[in-house]
């Protein structure tokens, strides 16, 4: 049990050090991000895949870089017969993982598990390229030179609104995160654009740890709720008192710790409505 617990505020320890990285760092103006899908059609001119939950990854051909432009220590085994051209994609663990793939990458130097980690390709930087032209020529590379760390994101085409609803529920009901969409025929651009969709069940964002509320009742002496701000603006202040697992009540994350919670909406002072933890966030492509 002691064991245990040195292990998880170890981790806590790390994505306290690399969430204050987050926070100063500049994110790379030159990558594609996608924009919230808001319910508008969708139709077959749109391909969908599996928005995979871990670690954002931006391979340039000789290195691998998180989205804000630091090097990431990786295992040489790990990227050995990646390409000599840039790949963008997801270092991931598996469904429900998010917490151990980001410990994982967070141990700068050692390789603490990286052998249980892939890297989901969905888009290779060309601007010159169509999506399906970029992911063709990812396909064929890593068909020619094999790699145990590397697989592309299979993308297929969405029929409807109706066929993308049907297609989230069976991705969440499965543990899956959401679904990203991108429009037949798009190029690569800089920054947000209107080609690349994320779609949710619901709307979540990040908040910083700065405080915290005692438990009451059945969880007396240990988290009742956190203390947040937004981390989009920091002068707004809440709390959150649900979605808690009971090991994280009894360790809660650290002050000054970056945390995803899903919410229904804002009031008027910009509070969000009906706050509920998801997780503790570190170096994520959802960091965006």
């Amino acid at each position: 049990q002691q064991t245990r617990v040195q292990v998880y505020l170890f981790t806590l320890l790390l994505v306290a050090i690399f969430s204050s990285e987050l926070l100063a760092a500049k994110p790379i103006s030159s990558i594609m991000l996608p924009k919230k899908y808001t319910g508008q059609e969708i139709g077959e001119q749109w391909l969908w895949s599996e928005k995979l939950d871990g670690i954002r990854g931006e391979w340039t051909g000789t290195e691998m870089l998180t989205k804000q432009g630091n090097k990431l220590d990786v295992p040489a085994y790990f990227t050995e017969n990646f390409p000599p051209f840039p790949l963008s994609g997801e270092i991931w663990g598996g469904r429900r993982t998010f917490e151990r793939t980001s410990s994982i990458v967070a141990t700068s130097g050692q390789d603490k598990g990286w052998s249980s980690l892939r890297f989901g390709i969905f888009d290779s930087k060309d601007t010159a390229l169509t999506i399906e032209e970029r992911i063709a020529r990812a396909r064929s590379w890593f068909e020619k030179h094999h790699s145990n760390f590397a697989f592309v994101i299979e993308q297929q085409m969405v029929v409807d609104r109706a066929h993308l609803q049907h297609l989230l529920e069976e991705i969440e009901a499965g543990g899956g995160e959401g679904l990203v969409l991108i429009r037949k025929g798009s190029k690569y651009t800089n920054g947000r654009t209107v080609d690349v969709l994320k779609v949710k069940n619901f709307k979540d964002t990040e908040g910083v740890v700065v405080g915290y509320v005692p438990g009451k009742g059945r969880n007396s002496g240990r988290l009742g709720s956190l203390i947040l701000e937004l981390l989009s603006d920091r002068s707004i202040r809440f709390k959150i008192g649900t979605g808690f697992s009971d090991e994280q009540r009894l360790h809660p994350p650290p002050t000054g710790a970056i945390v995803t919670f899903k919410y229904t909406g804002f009031y008027a002072s910009g509070k969000p409505k009906f706050p509920s933890f998801l997780r503790v966030r570190s170096l994520s492509g959802e960091m965006m």
